[in-house]
């Protein structure tokens, strides 16, 4: 998982390094807080948080062979996710009647649109494959296939979880707010 992470960080830091570069280079990019719904998305980080407490709460159940508390809190974690790109798309919905795409932007540099929907789409992909990933050990938790010898496995898990939560306080700073 550590390597997979490095990769994946390393992904990550290219887009934003990319989104950076194209931003300074720029002389008519959009102030984000003028085009991008920041109270929402602060909501959706908010969101991620959450989640990131229910999954430490979820590795602890699983540590004290609490199966019961496992599946609450991973169904927790799973929702909040859910939530999470619910209100993705909604925001994307939303922009796109107002114009912001792939190849256009009514508010400025073209790029702009370009680089939101890549590292937001690359982010929620991210957290999709999070929550069908912490789906497969709820269905095991379910079953009674996940005690307690298995809590490696939901720290691995955690960590995954955790990492697309870092990922995304991070574009929700340099994408939204600076």
């Amino acid at each position: 998982m550590w390597v997979f992470l490095a990769g994946d960080a390393m992904s990550f830091g290219a887009l934003l390094a990319g989104y950076g570069a194209l931003r300074y280079g720029s002389t008519d990019w959009p102030l984000p807080s003028s085009v991008l719904g920041i109270t929402l998305t602060a909501f959706m980080t908010f969101l991620l948080i959450c989640s990131s407490v229910t999954m430490v709460l979820a590795l602890a159940a699983i540590q004290r062979d609490d199966r019961r508390g496992l599946c609450r809190f991973l169904t927790l974690t799973i929702l909040g996710g859910l939530a999470f790109l619910g209100l993705q798309a909604y925001e994307w919905t939303h922009l796109i009647h107002r114009g912001l795409t792939l190849t256009g932007n009514p508010f400025g540099a073209v790029l702009f649109g370009t680089t939101f929907f890549i590292i937001t789409g690359f982010h929620g992909a991210h957290v999709t494959g999070g929550v069908v990933y912490l789906a497969c050990y709820l269905v095991q938790a379910l079953c009674g296939r996940l005690g307690q010898q298995k809590a490696n496995a939901i720290e691995i898990a955690a960590l995954y979880w955790h990492f697309v939560d870092l990922v995304w306080i991070l574009v929700f700073t340099f994408v939204y707010l600076l």
